[in-house]
């Protein structure tokens, strides 16, 4: 039985990518950290908004996702390695982006954003170096006409997505 040609060049680039992995063990322990931080600690950012919930729902999340993404564990200010600190600046709901009305119902639509924006940074305790840091970092999230909590949770995602891709950047 012959070979075709595709089969054959998968059957060795698997070979490669097998080798490859086995000569450069590569984990994700830590993110872009560097090795001596092991622990965190996210402290509740600084509210300048009016928006009363959202310095827990910022420090729930990024908590939860800085611990699990990173692999670090947590600890308090004082024992932690490095901490994750930040300010809320703004939050700006309603903000209109869509809007359909069909003259055959009696109902309308609507589509909305809001935007959060943060001055975030993490800094290593041991050595006082900031890690990584983002002024003005704004996030949005979209959401339906009377339906704001949705758009807040999807900024909030976004918002501890790029906190962790900004650890993880810091190679």
């Amino acid at each position: 039985m012959r070979r075709s040609g595709s089969s054959v060049r998968t059957a060795v680039v698997a070979v490669i990518v097998a080798l490859s992995a086995a000569c450069f063990p590569y984990g994700f322990a830590g993110g872009g950290l560097p090795s001596n931080i092991k622990t965190v600690a996210v402290l509740p950012f600084d509210n300048e908004t009016t928006a009363s919930t959202l310095q827990q729902e910022i420090l729930t999340r990024l908590t939860s996702d800085v611990q699990g993404r990173l692999g670090l564990r947590a600890a308090s200010e004082g024992r932690a390695d490095a901490v994750v600190r930040g300010k809320i600046t703004r939050y700006e709901a309603d903000i209109p982006v869509a809007y359909s009305a069909n003259p055959n119902q009696v109902n309308t639509s609507a589509r909305r954003k809001l935007q959060i924006t943060v001055d975030v940074e993490i800094v290593d305790q041991t050595t006082g170096r900031t890690l990584w840091s983002q002024k003005g970092l704004t996030v949005e999230g979209e959401y339906a006409e009377r339906a704001e909590e949705d758009g807040r949770q999807l900024a909030v995602q976004k918002l501890v997505d790029d906190v962790i891709a900004g650890a993880q950047s810091q190679w």
